[in-house]
């Protein structure tokens, strides 16, 4: 059994290890010098950082309701991430005893959503097998001790861009739910235009200044070290959404949007094109729609369309709980396993390789991303032990897989130990107490949704953006002198950012690594474990792509 190696520090008197209360002796408070006031104190931080999910989170998979994947609504999946959030922080405090907090992960949600199910085509449900498969994968690599041995075979240089490509890949979606970035069929991308003596309104033009100015509010919080900053810009930038009129005037006069999805079989993918109904502001509102039609896939160029109008908002704080019962919770066992969908445009073998490949995708991102919160995490609040490693691994990764496999029975993507863990260690947690405090944090969230649905993505954008900020300072440590690590290091990060796939990264990242070796006559400084993971990758590329 894995012994708690946590440091204790030695400047505890004897006689305070006297007259104790539970939660003292439960956390062992005085052994880590801390309090119950400075671990709840850290645990509002670690919260107040990282709530931001809960909005964030249900307004990315909303983005699959209605529609031919059969996505849950937002209120299902506002209950879903906080729920998940609950359970993986509680695990992760009790099982490991370290001051960490987990929560749906930021990237992992977006390579479900816009890449599994948008760019591979599985429905939501199927795509929860691929989450649940990660989770019980986790399990048996974390009991066996395999998940040590596989996070050692990937290329260290590979490891420092994930983050760096993540959160390019993040800032991206953000910069495109905002409206500022947009599609342009000779360019593929451009800047929204935003002159208002040519094609641009103050309809269009407001909600992408409303995102600018939460993003730059959250970096100057941030500069100035107050608590909760990226949840503040969300809020700051929602309240002047709504003070200049964007949603509440033209909401109930039936304002809504239409979306066509084509099949491009260049590409393999749906292709999705919005136009609004009514005025621009409809495209914005993030709330309770419905569908005039069901979704059906022609015969001539797989089109469908579907004209989002919207009802009056439901703000019962029931709705989203029998959403998260009926489009959410368990789906994965009465739907998931029904590919019968992706099998009517595509092979079985195709299947089987991008089940493989996706699962191999999870299982590396939320390796790293855990590994690399643990670290950074513990050796900023002096927290490794004697040997520089992180006490109560193991213990902390377990709860990390199973968190995971749960997650995907409550129909969300990965769960992972969230970065912003970070700041409520800074503010002195050192204990499990930190977690529960975060996880009380979260359930009592769960029952604010019908607010945190009136949130437009013009504010929760600017999250998204700030995020893949936070995430590239990773690439600090990467040598850009060397071509063997600089090479491999940066097609990690353009192909996840330009492929819109984080899988594809990590894969052309390894590949590169793996030729680079071969081609240099450094054979023996490959891995087999590494080879390995390169020539599934290339299967993926050469076989399903």
């Amino acid at each position: 059994m894995e012994q708690n190696n946590t440091p204790t520090p030695n400047n505890v008197a004897p006689e305070a290890m006297g007259k104790r209360s539970w939660l003292d002796r439960k956390f062992k408070l005085k052994e880590h010098g801390t309090s119950v006031k400075i671990e709840i104190m850290a645990g509002i931080t670690t919260f107040m950082a990282m709530v931001y999910i809960l909005m964030v989170n249900a307004g990315m998979f909303s983005d699959l309701q209605g529609t031919v994947f059969n996505g849950p609504s937002y209120g299902a999946m506002y209950i879903t991430t906080a729920i998940s959030a609950i359970i993986g922080t509680v695990l992760i405090g009790l099982l490991s005893g370290l001051p960490l907090a987990q929560a749906p992960g930021m990237g992992l949600n977006a390579f479900f959503v816009y890449t599994i199910c948008m760019g591979f085509g599985l429905t939501y449900a199927n795509a929860l097998v691929l989450v649940l498969i990660d989770g019980i994968v986790f399990i048996i690599l974390t009991v066996t001790g395999l998940r040590k041995a596989i996070f050692t075979a990937i290329p260290d240089c590979v490891k420092k861009a994930i983050p760096a490509g993540i959160g390019l890949f993040i800032a991206f979606i953000g910069l495109q739910n905002a409206g500022i970035v947009v599609a342009n069929s000779s360019t593929l991308v451009n800047l929204v235009s935003l002159n208002l003596l040519g094609s641009a309104t103050w309809a269009s033009v407001m909600p992408i200044l409303v995102t600018l100015a939460g993003f730059i509010a959250i970096a100057v919080l941030s500069k100035k070290n107050v608590k909760g900053a990226i949840l503040w810009g969300i809020l700051g930038a929602a309240a002047l959404y709504f003070l200049l009129g964007l949603t509440v005037p033209n909401f109930y006069n039936g304002i809504g949007y239409q979306e066509t999805y084509t099949w491009d079989a260049l590409t393999n993918s749906w292709v999705l094109t919005e136009t609004t109904i009514g005025s621009t502001a409809g495209n914005y509102f993030l709330g309770y729609f419905t569908s005039d039609a069901l979704p059906v896939v022609g015969e001539v160029g797989h089109t469908f369309t579907l004209n989002y109008l919207p009802n009056s908002l439901n703000l019962s704080i029931a709705q989203p709980f029998k959403d998260f019962g009926t489009m959410s919770f368990g789906k994965v066992f009465t739907e998931g396993f029904d590919f019968s969908g992706y099998l009517a445009n595509n092979s079985v073998g195709s299947l089987v390789l991008v089940i493989i490949t996706s699962s191999l995708a999870f299982c590396l991102v939320d390796m790293f991303d855990t590994l690399g919160t643990l670290y950074g995490a513990c050796a900023r609040g002096n927290l490794l032990d004697e040997k520089g490693d992180v006490p109560n691994m193991n213990k902390a990764m377990l709860a990390d897989a199973i968190a995971t496999a749960t997650g995907a029975m409550l129909g969300t993507s990965t769960v992972t130990t969230f970065v912003e863990s970070s700041s409520g260690v800074a503010e002195g947690g050192r204990t499990g107490l930190t977690s529960i405090v975060v996880a009380i944090g979260f359930f009592v969230a769960m029952f604010l949704s019908p607010i945190a649905q009136l949130i437009p993505s013009a504010a929760t954008a600017t999250a998204l953006v700030y995020v893949g900020v936070l995430m590239m300072n990773g690439v600090r440590e990467i040598d850009w002198l060397d071509p063997s690590v600089a090479v491999p290091s940066f097609l990690t990060i353009a192909i996840m950012a330009f492929t819109y796939n984080i899988s594809y990264g990590i894969g052309i990242g390894i590949i590169s690594y793996v030729l680079i070796k071969l081609c240099t006559g450094k054979v023996k400084e490959i891995n087999v474990v590494t080879a390995i993971l390169g020539l599934l990758f290339a299967a993926m590329f050469f076989l399903t792509h």
